[in-house]
């Protein structure tokens, strides 16, 4: 039986999260249908344009995320600090964003007068919005259920065009989270759908990608603040240039089956995780398969299944050998 979220996610051990979303009967979220000839690639647009909307009303932040033919990858950020920061009526208008809330809740966006007696209503909806806007399940929520509306109307079908629930694996420290995320960048190189990173359409890499050939990064996408910033809370603790380079050389590795086509900045940031070049492919590879559950080292597996009260420690015997 599926485990409620709330048994899997834990912001003490981690705040990122994979998530993966699949179609149901044969449907198609984008990509050509070979049976029927029918193009479904405007969907990519559906779908990525929806999700860098809900990146600017949610507390969670987008760290990575691949639009493929029949399923997305999404790596998330969940950003509790800014949600608890968030005033009420910036709770409210956030929001408001997406769904049209309760009379009350509409009655205070307007600053209109709020009775005594509506103040318990209106704090009581407050602070659940507020839990709402930095849960990953509310977030996947607002993803999908729009794209399957506007994808069975055009389909002119009704019923399920996702399978039942996504799915999400807790990501348990920096190695997890660059191994993930460039597993995810890579899905369209795998998938023989692109040759290069740049030529990876609507991914997170592209986008970097050509935010850095104007020396920035991309809105709405989690960014790196280096390894001279680790006092900084939001941000990924790398090089931007680095993981670009990174990302490149790994999928000119998986393309061409070159092991010894790396640079030096590739090799350092490998080194710096103590991941072996062989692991390291075999990871990004095969990532879906070797993990099942949370990812990271057994260390930070234990401690995580203990704060979830799990009775044994999931993936050990894949994670066992992450660095060696």
């Amino acid at each position: 039986m599926p485990k409620p979220r709330s048994t899997q996610v834990s912001l003490e051990d981690t705040p990122f999260y994979h998530c993966v979303s699949r179609t149901v009967r044969r449907a198609f979220l984008c990509g050509i249908d070979h049976y029927s000839g029918q193009s479904f690639e405007h969907r990519r647009g559906w779908v990525e344009q929806r999700l860098l909307l809900l990146a600017q009303v949610f507390a969670i932040d987008i760290a990575a995320y691949a639009v493929m033919s029949n399923h997305l990858h999404v790596v998330l950020r969940i950003d509790a600090e800014t949600a608890q920061a968030w005033s009420s009526m910036e709770v409210i208008n956030q929001w408001h964003q997406l769904f049209k809330g309760t009379l009350l809740t509409q009655k205070f966006a307007k600053e209109e007068p709020i009775e005594a007696y509506e103040l318990d209503s209106l704090n009581s909806s407050i602070a659940e919005y507020r839990r709402r806007l930095m849960d990953i399940s509310w977030f996947m929520r607002a993803l999908n259920e729009p794209i399957a509306r506007q994808a069975n109307k055009e389909d002119d079908c009704t019923g399920r065009f996702w399978e039942g629930r996504f799915k999400s694996q807790a990501l348990l420290g920096d190695a997890a989270v660059l191994a993930c995320m460039a597993y995810v960048d890579l899905n369209p190189i795998r998938a023989k759908e692109a040759t290069t990173p740049e030529k990876s359409g609507f991914t997170s890499i592209q986008r970097r990608i050509n935010a850095a050939a104007n020396g920035k990064q991309p809105e709405r996408l989690l960014p790196f603040v280096g390894n001279e910033h680790k006092d900084m809370l939001k941000g990924l603790l790398f090089d931007a240039k680095d993981y670009v380079i990174l990302v490149d050389d790994t999928g000119r590795m998986v393309r061409d089956d070159k092991r010894g086509a790396i640079r030096a900045s590739t090799a350092n940031i490998l080194n710096r995780l103590n991941i072996p070049l062989d692991n390291w492919l075999n990871i990004t590879n095969e990532f879906k398969h070797l993990f099942k559950g949370p990812v990271g080292s057994l260390e930070d597996l234990t401690l995580y299944c203990e704060h979830l009260d799990k009775k044994r420690v999931v993936n050990a015997s894949s994670c066992r050998h992450w660095h060696s």
